[in-house]
């Protein structure tokens, strides 16, 4: 029976893995769209109103993807508490657990709004 566990949790840690690498990796890319943007539309010659509504676009996407990687963090978390309840504390699934305090609420990762400063 503990074999059967450990195989499906190294199911889920595989998983779990692979989705805040992607995470992460979204992160990067809409970040440095973002980034890149107003430089492209600045080298261009265009009017700092061009873009505006794509480029406040990106930006929400960019926060809503950090609010997603501190949910899946929460998620880590909790599974963390689920590999202590089915008796497989002792194992390291790559060592790279947060804390065991963390959840899937507001408390881990607060709402926090982006104000941009010209």
């Amino acid at each position: 029976m503990l074999k059967e566990r450990r195989i499906a949790a190294n199911k889920v840690a595989e998983q779990l893995f692979a989705a805040e690498a992607a995470i992460n990796a979204a992160v990067s890319a809409v970040a440095q769209l973002t980034a890149v943007m107003p430089m492209a539309a600045q080298e261009a010659n265009l009017a700092a109103c061009i873009g505006q509504d794509a480029l406040m676009g990106a930006m929400e996407t960019c926060q809503q993807l950090v609010q997603a990687r501190s949910r899946i963090i929460a998620t880590h978390a909790a599974l963390r508490a689920a590999q202590t309840q089915i008796g497989l504390d002792a194992v390291n699934f790559m060592g790279n657990c947060p804390p065991e305090e963390a959840r899937l609420d507001e408390t881990v990762a607060p709402r926090r709004h982006l104000t941009i400063a010209a």
